[in-house]
């Protein structure tokens, strides 16, 4: 089997863009085995030449060509990273010529705009969803007034990550409510929910999978066996349909996905932050 290709993200800020960037491109090409790896904070010349470097012995010590994405602002930092004989690819080079030529004005090469604090007001937005999404954890709190959605579900269906990505992302204020066995033995939703019906997403999960994930939290409890996961489960879901909850499967579907989701099905509009 041959050595796995090295791919560095490199930026000159927290490398967030870049390796965003990178991973979804990467994702396109199952038959190559990559070997990732991300190097922030790359703000002058001189780094740039360490990093070209090491990427250069990355690559001989391989025995394969790097592939270098790039989020730095400076063009003249690619030119130094293309010096480790890598391929180097510029995230921005293909769209801001086209976008000085629309907007009849020169970019700014400024470090930090992507990702840095350069909004409070949107930054403490962020800060707030998520000392929300926190307090509002597993039916902690149960003041659902300012929710932005409330995520229902039975335990360890995923909930507590997406709220939490809702939060951190989006700046949406989640709370999340975990169905419990007397919930369940209705077909009702239960009666601090009633009121926020507008607000309520459901999440469902294959029992086989939900089984195996409480039996890593819960080893051979009555929490973890399959029957326990069938039963809760298929409530659930048939709880969801007779309120009429929107829901969906996360047994495959990933957090950025199931988020998206939720926002669109709830006519949630916030930015990617």
């Amino acid at each position: 089997m041959s050595s796995p290709r090295p791919v560095f993200y490199v930026s000159d800020g927290t490398g967030i863009t870049a390796e965003t960037i990178g991973h979804s491109l990467l994702t396109q090409f199952t038959g190559t085995q990559f070997s990732t790896n991300r190097i922030p904070f790359v703000d002058s010349k001189e780094r740039a030449r360490e990093v070209a470097a090491l990427i250069r012995a990355r690559g001989e010590a391989m025995g394969t060509r790097p592939i270098v994405i790039s989020s730095c602002v400076d063009p003249a930092f690619a030119t130094v990273l293309g010096e480790s004989g890598a391929l180097v690819l510029d995230v921005f080079a293909p769209f801001i010529e086209p976008l000085e030529r629309e907007l009849l004005e020169a970019r700014e090469s400024r470090v930090g705009r992507a990702h840095g604090m350069v909004d409070f007001e949107t930054y403490h937005r962020r800060i707030n969803a998520m000392n929300f999404a926190l307090t509002h954890d597993d039916g902690m709190a149960t003041n659902y007034d300012e929710a932005d959605v409330i995520l229902v579900a039975v335990s360890r269906a995923g909930k507590t990550p997406t709220c939490v990505y809702l939060a951190l992302h989006h700046g949406v204020r989640a709370a999340n409510y975990p169905l419990t066995e007397e919930d369940l033995e209705h077909d009702r939703l239960p009666p601090r929910l009633r009121a926020h019906r507008s607000k309520l997403f459901g999440l469902t999960i294959d029992p086989v999978r939900l089984a195996q994930i409480r039996q890593e939290r819960r080893p051979n409890s009555r929490y973890a066996q399959l029957e326990t996961c069938k039963r809760e489960v298929s409530a659930a879901e048939a709880l969801f349909r007779a309120e009429r909850v929107p829901s969906l499967s996360t047994t495959h579907t990933s957090i950025e996905e199931i988020s998206s989701k939720v926002m669109s099905t709830l006519g949630i509009e916030r930015v990617m932050y």
